[in-house]
């Protein structure tokens, strides 16, 4: 249950524009690895779909290389 309080969190977070770019990754390949992209409102799923697809997450949610390498690259601006 801690999780999902978490999760609702995040969310919360995410719609303020308070998470950072790796906070956002990480939260959509948790939404994606629970099915929760799936059900949550249609932009969830979307931004998810993107984010699959851009390939900086995989179709499990695992985040990609790819995005470990573009995040660096954002931090270290």
């Amino acid at each position: 249950m801690g999780r999902m309080k978490d999760i609702a969190i995040d969310l919360i977070s995410y719609e303020q524009g308070e998470l950072d770019a790796r906070e956002t990754v990480e939260l959509f390949g948790l939404l994606v690895k629970s099915g929760m992209a799936w059900t949550l409102q249609g932009s969830y799923g979307r931004t998810a779909n993107e984010l699959v697809h851009a390939g900086y997450l995989t179709q499990d949610g695992e985040v990609t290389e790819f995005a470990e390498s573009m995040l660096e690259e954002l931090e270290a601006a």
